[in-house]
């Protein structure tokens, strides 16, 4: 992901926060297991949202949309912050601010 987004933070499986800035890469498996690769020298992986069979999985395009969700919020000039949630059966994106 380029450019920098200082006053996004995305909230982690564990509920740790990572700053939208510090990813790198994507990645959502076949389980539905969404992980992020930090820029960082020992490229640590952070879980985003575990698979599960009785969550459902997310859409296919589930990191696309957080994608979207970082650059529509980050023009927002509030820090905010991005969750995943499972609602009404589906998985989405939410952010709120900080």
């Amino acid at each position: 992901m380029s450019g920098t987004f200082p006053e996004v933070w995305i909230s982690a499986a564990d509920g740790d926060l990572i700053r939208a800035d510090a990813i790198v890469i994507l990645r959502l498996d076949k389980t539905g297991r969404l992980t992020v690769q930090l820029r960082d020298e020992a490229k640590v992986s952070v879980t985003l949202l575990e698979g599960s069979p009785g969550g459902g999985h997310p859409p296919a395009d589930f990191h696309r949309q957080l994608i979207r969700m970082i650059a529509e919020v980050a023009d927002s000039g509030s820090a905010q912050l991005i969750s995943a949630r499972h609602v009404d059966g589906g998985w989405r994106w939410i952010s709120e601010p900080l």
